[in-house]
């Protein structure tokens, strides 16, 4: 009979049995150093935005009155520079109020174990992104794989990937769901941006992400020029159609254009005549209301018109 193997029990020193929480403090504290910004490298592909809106604006005004209060978190690279693990908002907040180095917590972490925690402490923000949780579970999932753990990142159905089960248990997200924002790194960054404006559901989209994106292309220029988006059953017979070789600029028109249910009626004007006039920089969703002030201040002047001819 072959032995049994048993695991080594780890048992902690003696130090550690009799050290007081105020010495394994001070132990912590051992490690959190102010490192100069120019030192510290981003994670490569972080999946989560640094954005300078009025949140930032606002911590960054609380850094130059406290200073960073909670610690960001860093590893030491091979190079002798810092990559930033988390912490991404408070290192940009420090750049904008003029600080020079960043209160960083230096832990020592191998690529695999630094790509799981950054994932994981970001999720504590109280906002993410459809296109960030994508990422980022991507990123988990291809670091657990790495790890030695049992991954599929194919196209296995929904529900029978372990790792992506065990993810399911650990947080907020469903297994099916994680598996749902995962398909969205495969949408073009136009299409995805709109998921994350709102503009598209999250299922529809996961439909979008299983064709090709050259045709992906084609969907959206007739999401820009026609203003509408795709319902799930449109989005499930465009996926259906591309699979057949059928999905064509006009038969993606066709399937966009079908009245849907509850549509109330719209006015449409022709993509081509009024595009131009658009700023370049503005987003799709802005464009309603760009041509709304348009007309206002049109009517406006109409108004005054009016009036002068009355005089």
């Amino acid at each position: 009979m072959a032995k049994e193997k048993r695991e080594e029990i780890q048992f902690p020193s003696l130090d550690e049995l009799f050290s007081s929480q105020e010495e394994r403090e001070d132990a912590k504290l051992k490690r959190i150093y102010e490192i100069p910004l120019t030192e510290i490298d981003p994670f490569p592909d972080h999946p989560y935005k640094v954005r300078d809106d009025e949140d930032m604006m606002n911590l960054v005004e609380s850094v130059r009155i406290n200073g960073i209060i909670t610690p960001a978190t860093v590893r030491k690279k091979e190079d002798g520079r810092y990559e930033l693990l988390s912490g991404h908002r408070r290192k940009r907040a420090c750049e904008l109020a003029g600080l020079p180095t960043l209160r960083c917590d230096v832990v020592e972490m191998d690529r695999d174990e630094a790509t799981v925690f950054m994932v994981e402490s970001n999720f504590q923000r109280t906002t993410i992104l459809p296109s960030e949780k994508a990422f980022a579970y991507k990123m988990r999932l291809e670091a657990m794989k790495r790890q030695g753990k049992r991954n599929d990142l194919t196209s296995r159905p929904v529900g029978e990937k372990l790792s992506i089960e065990k993810l399911g248990e650990e947080g907020t997200d469903s297994a099916r769901q994680i598996h749902r924002y995962i398909r969205l790194t495969e949408l073009i960054p136009e299409l995805l941006e709109m998921v994350d404006e709102g503009n598209i559901a999250l299922r529809p989209a996961v439909e979008l992400s299983y064709i090709p994106k050259q045709i992906q292309e084609d969907i959206f220029n007739c999401i820009d020029m026609e203003q509408c988006t795709p319902t799930h059953s449109q989005a499930i017979r465009m996926r259906k159609m591309a699979g057949e070789s059928k999905l064509t600029p006009e038969s993606i028109e066709a399937v966009m254009l079908e009245e849907k249910p509850n549509q109330k009626e719209r006015i449409v004007f022709r993509g081509d005549r009024i595009a131009k006039l658009f700023p370049r920089d503005l987003p799709l969703s802005k464009r309603e209301d760009f041509v709304a002030a348009a007309m206002e201040h049109y009517n406006r002047f109409l108004q005054r018109k009016a009036r002068d001819q009355e005089r």
